[in-house]
C-alpha cells in the first residue's frame, strides 16, 4: 500500500470532529486558548472539519455585511496561525458548502417549534438584543445541519454551548427515528481544557466588551493591555494582602508562566509582597513568549491573502465530498432521490 493509500485508509477509519467560529475578525486569547489550541491537538487523532460560519454571523449582523470578507481571511489567518495545518485538516468557509444549506432546510421541516422556543440562547438574546427573526430562530437547525452534514461524532465546545450539541443529538435521532436509516451518529461534545479565559476588566474575554487581547497585536499592544488589566479589588496598595483565587492576572498567569513561578506568585501576592505592577509585568513577559511563534506565522500569512483564498477553496472542496455523501444518504432515506 502507498504513503498515500494508507493515509487515506486510515482517514476512512477516524471519528470525524466538526467546529467553527464566526467570522468576527481577528481572534483573541479566548479564541486560541479556548478553541483553536484544542483543534490543532485534535487534528492528528480524527479526521477535522474546521469550519468559518458566515451564515450563522447573519443571524445578528444581518445588516452589517459590509467587512464580512476581510472578516473570514482574518480569521483563517489565525487558525493557520494557530497551528491548523491543511494538509491534516479541512479548513473552509460554511457559505462555500451549499450542503449546509439544504440539509438545514430539509431539518427544519422535522423540528418541532417549541423545541427552538426552549433554547436559553433564544430567551436570552430575544429579550436583550432584541432578535426575532426567522433564521435567529431556526440558529440551531443551522448549527446541527454544520455538524450532521459530516456525520460528525465530537464537537469540541465550551461547556455553555453543550445545550446547542444535545439539541444536534435529539434531532439527528429524530431524523434517524422518522425515516428508519441510521444516517446520523449522535454527535458528543467534546469539552475545552479551558473554557474561559478572562479579559482585562474580569468578565470572560470578547470582542464585544472591549476586553480582549488579540492574537495580532503587538508585543507592546499587549504590554499595555495587561498593565490595565483588572486585579483584586481589595489589593489597592503593594502590601496589600491579595486573593488570587479571584484575580483575573492570576487567572493568566495559571495558564501562561511556569508552574514554579505561578506557585511564588500565590504565595507572595496573598503575603503582600507582591504588587500589582510587579505582578502584571512578570505576566506580560510569558504571554508574550508563549504568542512568539503564533505571531511570526500570522505575519507570514498575513502577507498572503491569496494563498489564505486558495486553501479555503481547497479545504471547501474536501468538505463537499463529505457533505456530498452525506446528502445522497438523506435524499434517500427521505425518498427524495
Amino acid at each position: 500500500m502507498t504513503n498515500d493509500a494508507a493515509t487515506a485508509a486510515a482517514t476512512k477509519t477516524r471519528q470525524v470532529v466538526l467546529s467553527g467560529m464566526q467570522p468576527t475578525g481577528q481572534l483573541h486569547l479566548g479564541n486560541l486558548e479556548g478553541a483553536l489550541r484544542n483543534w490543532v491537538r485534535l487534528q492528528d487523532q480524527y479526521d477535522m472539519y474546521c469550519c468559518i460560519v458566515d451564515w450563522h454571523s447573519l443571524t445578528a449582523d444581518f445588516d452589517k455585511t459590509e467587512g464580512m470578507q476581510d472578516r473570514i481571511v482574518q480569521m483563517a489567518i489565525d487558525y493557520l496561525a494557530a497551528g491548523l495545518d491543511p494538509d491534516k485538516c479541512s479548513v473552509f468557509v460554511q457559505s462555500q458548502v451549499k450542503e449546509h444549506a439544504e440539509l438545514h432546510l430539509l431539518l427544519s421541516m422535522v423540528t418541532p417549534v417549541p423545541w427552538l422556543e426552549r433554547m436559553p440562547t433564544y430567551k436570552d438574546k430575544r429579550d436583550n438584543l432584541g432578535l426575532d427573526s426567522y433564521g435567529f430562530l431556526g440558529y440551531p437547525v443551522l448549527q446541527a445541519a454544520d455538524i450532521l452534514i459530516y456525520r460528525a461524532h465530537l464537537v469540541p465546545v465550551g461547556k455553555d454551548q453543550e445545550r446547542h450539541i444535545i439539541f444536534a443529538r435529539d434531532l439527528a435521532g429524530r431524523f434517524n427515528h422518522l425515516y428508519g436509516a441510521d444516517v446520523f451518529p449522535l454527535p458528543e461534545p467534546k469539552f475545552t481544557e479551558f473554557p474561559e479565559i478572562p479579559g482585562t476588566d474580569g468578565r470572560k474575554m470578547s470582542k464585544s466588551y472591549g476586553n480582549d487581547i488579540r492574537v495580532a497585536d503587538s508585543p507592546e499592544e499587549t504590554a499595555e493591555k495587561l498593565r490595565k488589566m483588572f486585579t483584586d479589588p481589595q489589593k489597592l496598595r503593594r502590601n496589600d494582602p491579595g486573593r488570587p483565587e479571584i484575580c483575573p492576572v492570576f487567572k493568566l498567569h495559571r495558564l501562561y508562566s511556569p508552574e514554579a513561578l505561578t506557585v511564588e506568585v500565590e504565595r507572595t501576592c496573598r503575603t503582600g509582597e507582591l504588587g500589582c505592577v510587579d505582578c502584571k509585568k512578570s505576566l506580560t513577559g510569558h504571554v508574550n513568549a508563549a504568542l512568539a511563534e503564533v505571531r511570526e506565522r500570522r505575519t507570514a500569512w498575513a502577507k498572503r491573502p491569496d494563498d489564505v483564498w486558495d486553501l479555503l477553496q481547497a479545504g471547501a472542496g474536501r468538505a463537499r465530498v463529505r457533505a456530498g455523501e452525506t446528502m445522497a444518504m438523506v435524499r434517500c432515506a427521505m425518498s427524495l432521490a
